[in-house]
């Protein structure tokens, strides 16, 4: 079974941030996260907190269609 390293799993985040945000807001974004001491668990308990069961697992279900697993490594 593939295991990702932690110096993986920044490197896939920086290159998914990077793609996404660009490489200044990427900063910014690290940043945000340092300077206000961002407790990911808790915003995930209030992002989805209104969120009912069907409609997340409805999301869930349309995001894996879109975003298929191909195992082990990421692959773009």
């Amino acid at each position: 079974m593939y295991s990702t390293t932690d110096a993986e799993v920044i490197r896939l985040g920086m290159d998914c941030l990077e793609k996404n945000l660009g490489i200044i807001d990427t900063e910014r974004f690290i940043s945000a996260l340092l300077r206000e001491r961002f407790d990911y668990t808790e915003w995930r308990k209030k992002y989805f907190a209104d969120v009912d069961l069907e409609t997340f697992l409805n999301e869930a279900a349309e995001y894996s269609k879109a975003h298929p697993f191909r195992g082990g490594k990421h692959n773009d």
